[in-house]
């Protein structure tokens, strides 16, 4: 028994209770507090000790909201954690909560899907009004109200934001397996190694065992099937030698969960005995789930095969999984690593000094690997919402916007302008094979095998596989059936880069590459195999190429495709990133907003250019007022620019500045020069100078791009240069 709970608890966990009632007893201390704490960690029963200890030893005129989120009804498991665990102690949902208020020493166990999901009656408008009485209720008898988010990675929480604000919290307790440290809040983490020397998670995990380098695969979903069974029946076998009564569980991932795919894998399944008929397979997705039987997540649960989407990679618990698989459905997905946490726990909390036994093991073709999507908790900065000062109300200025009738140079023309530039760039010729060894010497992938680099090892941290090396490489035989989509989501990432639609981009990268259409323009002539395999291994730099050809520089003319007009205001209300960790805060007079400051405009939400460009106008006691643009949408100011496939693209100029005499300065900032490298990363930067050049000119206002090199700010509104030595390029206070 300690600090009233029915258990014991490890050393890491101890520490890390005392760690949260120092933080949250300490005054100083931030109001925000962050727990990183890894999956199989304990972190319901560390929470459940911390607020035992918490009432029992700080201050028991306090009330405890436990926000969970929606998917696996992880609230009502933490609340009967703790009724199994301190069950002295008051817990309730939250319509208790609306029937009886928020009583001191009470936690409320919230889905928070109830109060934030739109559209969702469960919580009714009079019921959502009684929550903030049943708050301001508690308020009144001087309760304090201590928020503990938990597994806070899985919703948007600026959702709940008016939820949590209302409680006026005196601490927010965020626990996550994937929360980055952020300067912005007090944190901490739990070792990961800590955790695995309790016994609790695998020794470590094993990503692609039994994939060797350079091997050929037929079909990935058959192949990654027939490893993970092999794998499970090895690990039952083992488990029935010491005697266990254990059956490990496999976890076959579909990221979108596309009907053909679950199709393809059902029948695989069904070849190698297993189905949801003989109870053997179970599904579990949003919209299906097929078969689950109560006895699922025990150890002698029947079921081997768990299909299932992403919906389950946080708040479920199964320790028997031992194995996951994850298929793809596209060409560009990522592996999400939290998901490795549903396989990491032992079934019994122990390990079995075995390696079969004390690892676990993931099977995935992805070559992508990300910690998920990062929650607004983990970014270093905050959104904050300004309001337009008065005099910058009546500002009005014209801006373009794309005519949707104007569409740009046909197929062919665009065809002669990308081969034309890849014969420029890579110096072809009319002898294709010898185009085709210059191409491969640049970089280009050639033969009929579709290459993929898989990660491959042994990983005792999850977060290892993040900045892995190893990596193994496979080669697929092209089928131009099982391999169709492959070919178009290739096309698709082309695509994006010249904006022309897809079967007409196909049709391009055909009369550039493949035998079937020859003309005397092929660049290379490839066969039907060799083309898929062209396309699909080179897809990345194939984009770039085509990007490239975009570039060229074109002449910027309205007469060609006269682009809409509509009054422009500046928003009277906008919200802005701001970084909290600013230094010796300032406020910007200047700025056409209330309250903005320096805070606006640090490194850490401003680029180097940016910021000299505002720091600058702060000390001109000539500026009226200086607008920071938007960077995309309606409400923005902007220039329409063509590329060299005559396509319209919105610009958006960073600053609009009204100086005292009633000039009106336009000015875009682009990264300068530092120690003699360029900095600008954008291919587009003499198309949107030329356009904004025309504009600037029949609008009759003043215009320039702002660069930096070493401190100081450079301006042009002449001609274009890219280098910054250019003799148009001119201190800024020599022009503006």
């Amino acid at each position: 028994m300690v600090g009233g709970i029915d258990i014991s608890l490890f050393d890491f966990q101890e520490k890390a209770v005392l760690k949260l009632i120092d933080l949250v007893a300490d005054e100083r201390s931030k109001q925000t507090i962050i727990m990183k704490s890894p999956t199989g960690s304990g972190k319901t029963i560390i929470l459940i000790d911390f607020i035992e200890e918490y009432l029992s030893k700080i201050d028991s005129k306090t009330a405890f909201i436990w926000l969970c989120p929606g998917k696996g009804d992880l609230e009502e498991q933490s609340r009967k954690k703790m009724l199994k665990y301190n069950s002295q102690r008051n817990t309730q949902n939250l319509f208790d909560a609306l029937q009886g208020g928020f009583p001191a020493e009470s936690t409320t166990f919230i889905n928070w899907e109830l109060v934030t999901k739109t559209g969702n009656t469960a919580l009714r408008e009079g019921e959502r009004k009684n929550l903030f009485d049943r708050i301001a209720e508690a308020h009144r008898a001087n309760t304090t109200f201590i928020v503990i988010i938990d597994e806070e990675h899985s919703n948007n929480t600026a959702k709940a934001k008016a939820i949590i604000d209302a409680f006026s919290a005196k601490n927010i307790i965020r626990v996550s397996a994937t929360a980055v440290e952020n300067k912005r809040f007090e944190y901490f983490e739990i070792d990961e190694v800590d955790v695995i020397n309790a016994g609790l998670i695998t020794k470590a995990l094993y990503v692609n065992e039994g994939v060797s380098d350079g091997m050929e695969v037929n079909d990935d979903y058959d192949f990654l099937l027939e490893l993970a069974d092999n794998k499970r029946k090895t690990i039952a076998e083992r488990y029935k030698q010491i005697g266990k009564t254990i059956r490990p569980l496999v976890l076959i991932q579909f990221p979108s969960g596309h009907p053909e795919t679950i199709a393809a894998v059902e029948k695989k399944l069904e070849a190698m005995g297993y189905t949801y008929d003989n109870g053997m397979a179970s599904k579990w997705m949003s919209e299906d789930k097929r078969d689950l039987p109560n006895n699922l997540t025990d150890n002698d649960g029947i079921p081997v095969f768990l299909l299932m989407k992403q919906a389950i990679s946080t708040g479920w618990d199964c320790p028997r999984a031992k194995i996951l698989v994850k298929l793809r459905e596209g060409m560009s997905e990522s592996f999400e690593i939290q998901t490795i946490g549903r396989i990491r726990r032992m079934p019994e909390a122990k390990h079995y000094e075995d390696d079969l036994l004390d690892f676990c093991y993931v099977y995935t073709f992805d070559e992508k690997y990300k910690a998920g999507l990062l929650a607004s908790v983990d970014k270093a900065y905050e959104t904050r919402r300004l309001f337009l000062k008065e005099k910058c109300k009546t500002f009005t200025l014209e801006k373009q916007l794309r005519n949707l009738d104007y569409g740009g140079l046909g197929e062919r023309e665009v065809y002669e302008k990308i081969c034309a530039h890849l014969t420029e760039k890579y110096r072809l010729g009319k002898d294709k094979k010898q185009n085709e060894r210059l191409l491969a010497e640049a970089g280009y992938i050639f033969g009929d095998k579709i290459n993929g680099q898989i990660l491959s090892g042994e990983f005792v941290r999850t977060t290892s596989t993040l900045e892995s090396d190893q990596h193994k490489t496979i080669h697929r035989a092209v089928d131009t059936h099982k391999h169709g989509i492959f070919l178009m989501h290739s096309v698709d990432m082309i695509k994006s880069a010249i904006n022309v639609q897809t079967p007409k981009v196909k049709t391009i990268l055909e009369r550039l590459f493949r035998k079937k259409l020859v003309t005397a323009k092929n660049l290379v002539v490839l066969d039907t195999k060799e083309f898929y395999a062209f396309v699909i291994n080179n897809a990345r730099k194939l984009r770039q190429d085509f990007k490239e050809a975009t570039a060229h520089s074109t002449e910027q003319t309205e007469l060609v495709f006269k682009p809409k007009t509509v009054p422009f205001s500046i928003p009277e209300q906008d919200f802005y990133k701001y970084d909290p960790t600013v230094k010796n805060e300032v406020e910007y007079l200047s700025n056409a907003y209330e309250e903005y400051t320096s805070g606006f405009a640090t490194s850490v939400v401003r680029s180097t250019s940016e910021m000299l460009f505002e720091k600058h106008c702060e000390k001109r006691d000539d500026i009226d007022w200086v607008y920071k643009n938007g960077d995309s949408g309606q409400q923005y100011f902007s220039i329409v620019y063509i590329d060299a496939m005559q396509h319209q693209w919105l610009f958006y100029a960073d600053y609009i500045v009204k100086k005292k005499d009633g000039t009106i300065w336009i000015i875009e900032t682009k990264g300068g020069e530092s120690k003699g490298k360029d900095k600008n990363i954008d291919i587009q930067i003499e198309n949107k100078f030329n356009a904004f050049k025309l504009y600037a000119a029949e609008h009759k206002l003043r215009w320039g791009f702002v660069r930096d090199k070493d401190n100081d700010l450079y301006i042009n509104n002449t001609e274009f240069a890219e280098d910054m030595a250019d003799e148009h390029w001119v201190p800024l206070e020599k022009v503006f």
